[in-house]
């Protein structure tokens, strides 16, 4: 059901329906925003590349073919806005722990502990990387992530399977689930 009404959103976003546009938008935002800032780490950073993608997406409509799924393909496009963005600034920025007096201890113990697994996914290698975010942030299935990424789903497997070891190994524990 949801392909289908995301073709017809697309349907009526190219004949320049901008309540269909506006759907489409905040269908898809926050999951393009969060997939921007696992790789950026930069809120404003992650906003600026979010609303890229987007623009990206409907200026570029005329071209979609109607294979896959609309999120697939705003996230090959977040994915090559990421890539893009990289090649822009030629060094990963290093991450910083805001603290402010109104956060709880408790939150600030989870960022860190959030903050130390993105750092860990960042050290994998890309391909397995790439996977990684797609599987445990984005938390697309892995048949999903097969289509996405065009390639085969044991290779999705594989890279998961690795990712959780190297992941495992980075961060010093004994079984995925104490992550």
């Amino acid at each position: 059901m949801e392909y289908k009404t995301d073709s017809l959103l697309v349907h009526l976003a190219r004949a320049g329906d901008e309540d269909a546009c506006e759907k489409l938008v905040k269908k898809y935002y926050s999951s393009i925003y969060q997939y921007c800032l696992l790789h950026i780490n930069d809120p404003y950073e992650a906003e600026d590349l979010t609303q890229e993608v987007f623009t990206r997406f409907f200026s570029n409509l005329y071209r979609y073919k109607e294979y896959g799924k609309v999120k697939n393909y705003l996230y090959t496009i977040a994915g090559n806005t990421v890539k893009n963005y990289y090649k822009k600034k030629k060094d990963i920025p290093s991450e910083e722990l805001l603290k402010s007096e109104d956060c709880s201890k408790n939150h600030v113990e989870e960022l860190g502990v959030r903050l130390t697994i993105e750092q860990a996914v960042r050290k994998l290698p890309e391909e397995i990387r790439e996977t990684a975010v797609l599987y445990f942030f984005q938390e697309l299935k892995q048949r999903e992530i097969a289509e996405l990424l065009h390639i085969k789903l044991s290779l999705v497997k594989y890279r998961i399977g690795r990712a959780k070891e190297l992941l495992m190994k980075e961060l010093e524990v004994k079984n995925y689930d104490e992550i």
